[in-house]
């Protein structure tokens, strides 16, 4: 039985972590301690997922991990203190496990691969992505050579205005915590390009800027609970019965001690991040993709398509929205025969018994997004005897991940390409 102890228990940290240690893996598992800039959160959120655990500050990190001596330390901050608390937990011998983004730029990447190497404690990224059942199945055929060689990928991601809307009403809003969406959000999509090709990012051209969530879209108050708008905004939330409660929980009611407000309004005039991106990236085996992010659009969902020296994939997958009554999910191949391959996919997670290192299990698709966090978590706290496809990731794909996003974002803002190896030291 192993020891955690959880920095972090916001709405990730608590549904991610703290619930499951409860629900899910009491058998192999057990959280010791929460920590956070907000004892009173901490607490919540523990009592929420009926957790005995002991209540830390932030200030009081370096105390819990003295006092408890985990075997690892799960981070779950804002984005931007990631560094600070990976590191703190290596030098006193801790592996850990960060959500992602691992960092938000080159210098905290750099400090943590340093810190990793000189320790020699591990850090596991949890990209859940690469345990989803339907992109597990493109790895497969991309590894299979399904349509050869890879020459260029376009690769689109929609997010509508529930979901992308709910990025402008938080911390992320701010790109001193988050990054911005290209760094928090956009991680995700350039990890799993990364995996699916099995390729380095070598150079990043960006394009980006705020046109929707912006303070003239419409009138608006400081937060939706006491905006004399709400009653006729369609953006408005009702933090005191979103999620069953649960906000009302573990942010209405500990405001007291922060101040954090989790419902401030998405056209704030202190956001400065961006709500559409488009941006090139060139890969090392010659490989270009084209990449998009709208944050505001009319329905949710990703298109991707690669094309190959045997052909083309395209992939599909909507889910809400126009597509809510008829979800979207197919992957079709278009090779040189003039035949098109189709494949449909099951509403199911399963996972092998070499990845779990256990018997092989199956998590239906309201285990967490799409029920690939329960799989990524039996992975990663049951133990993984093989790992063939390489699903989980280290501080170097942490590092390539967040890495374009970096680049991209030194791109806008100095109206050039930009080169990994001017963000990362190991690619000097």
């Amino acid at each position: 039985m192993k020891k955690y102890v959880i920095v972090g228990t916001g709405h990730r940290g608590t549904q991610a972590y703290i619930l499951p240690f409860v629900k899910e893996l009491p058998d192999c598992a057990k959280l010791v301690a929460a920590c956070d800039r907000n004892p009173k959160r901490a607490r919540a959120a523990l009592d929420y997922a009926g957790c005995d655990a002991k209540v830390y500050s932030a200030d009081e990190f370096d105390k819990m991990l003295e006092a408890e001596k985990p075997d690892g330390v799960i981070v779950t901050t804002m984005d931007a203190t990631h560094d600070e608390y990976i590191i703190r937990a290596l030098e006193a011998g801790c592996d850990v496990i960060s959500e992602k983004p691992m960092t938000t730029d080159g210098d905290k990447c750099n400090a943590i691969i340093e810190a990793e190497k000189r320790t020699g404690k591990k850090v596991t990224v949890t990209f859940n992505c690469r345990f989803l059942p339907y992109f597990v199945r493109i790895k497969e055929l991309l590894r299979e050579k399904a349509i050869g060689d890879i020459y260029s990928v376009h690769f689109e991601w929609m997010l509508n205005t529930s979901h992308g809307a709910d990025y402008f009403r938080r911390w992320h809003s701010r790109r001193e915590n988050s990054g911005s969406l290209l760094i928090h959000k956009s991680t995700h999509h350039f990890d799993l390009i990364n995996w699916w090709l099995e390729d380095e990012p070598v150079k990043v051209n960006a394009f980006g800027t705020r046109r929707f969530y912006t303070p003239d879209h419409q009138p608006h108050g400081e937060r939706c609970l006491t905006c004399e708008y709400k009653s006729t905004c369609a953006y408005a939330m009702d933090i005191t019965t979103e999620a069953d409660g649960f906000y009302k929980k573990i942010y209405l009611d500990v405001e007291d001690v922060d101040g954090y407000k989790r419902d401030r309004c998405i056209f704030s005039e202190e956001i400065d991040i961006e709500d559409t991106v488009a941006l090139n990236v060139q890969y090392k085996s010659g490989t270009v993709m084209t990449y998009s992010l709208n944050a505001h659009a009319p329905y949710e969902g990703m298109k991707v398509v690669f094309n190959g020296s045997d052909g083309r994939i395209e992939i599909e997958n909507m889910s809400a929205d126009f597509y809510a009554d008829a979800p979207v999910k197919t992957v079709r191949i278009f090779n040189r025969k003039n035949e098109e391959i189709s494949y449909k996919f099951p509403n199911t997670a399963i996972f092998s018994k070499e990845l779990a290192g256990a018997d092989q299990l199956t998590k239906d698709n309201l285990g967490g997004h799409g029920g690939s966090d329960p799989v990524m978590r039996a992975a990663i706290f049951r133990g993984c005897t093989q790992d063939p496809l390489g699903q989980l990731a280290d501080t170097y794909a942490g590092a390539m991940s967040l890495g374009i996003g970096a680049a991209a974002n030194v791109s806008m803002k100095e109206d050039r390409a930009v080169y990994l190896n001017e963000i990362f030291d190991f690619m000097k």
